[in-house]
């Protein structure tokens, strides 16, 4: 029987590797010259920088998310853990949009708000099984 918390840990992956597609399309016209303007500039050039910074942030804070997911998979994850897990992932989602499309700082850090708040959850749900 598999965990449910496998889910959510297998879509944050597939953000990330959604995040390399994407910054490899916007990195194109500079690097191989595909997708390049009439005047040889890149149409991503203003984007670009903050597909990188999005792609970055997915290695950083998300790390304490797998780790509490995977201690959590050598027990009975409850509703609570996996409610958690989705709402970390929905979040990540959230703040890849807001990061890369909108560069609005004050909205991505209440989005990171939820996040932080979705992992901290988990390592209390980690904390709560080790007390059994």
């Amino acid at each position: 029987m598999h965990s449910p918390l496998i889910a959510p840990m297998a879509a944050h992956a597939a953000l990330a590797a959604f995040l390399y597609v994407l910054l490899t399309v916007a990195r194109a016209p500079a690097v191989w010259g595909i997708g390049r303007r009439a005047d040889g500039g890149n149409p991503w050039a203003g984007v670009e920088p903050r597909i990188g910074a999005n792609l970055s942030n997915q290695f950083e804070w998300p790390l304490f998310f797998h780790v509490a997911c995977l201690l959590l998979l050598q027990t009975q994850a409850g509703p609570m853990a996996v409610a958690l897990a989705w709402t970390f992932v929905a979040g990540r989602v959230l703040h890849s949009a807001v990061q890369i499309l909108t560069g609005n700082v004050r909205l991505r850090g209440a989005v990171f708000t939820l996040n932080f708040l979705a992992v901290l959850g988990l390592w209390g749900e980690v904390l709560m099984t080790l007390r059994r």
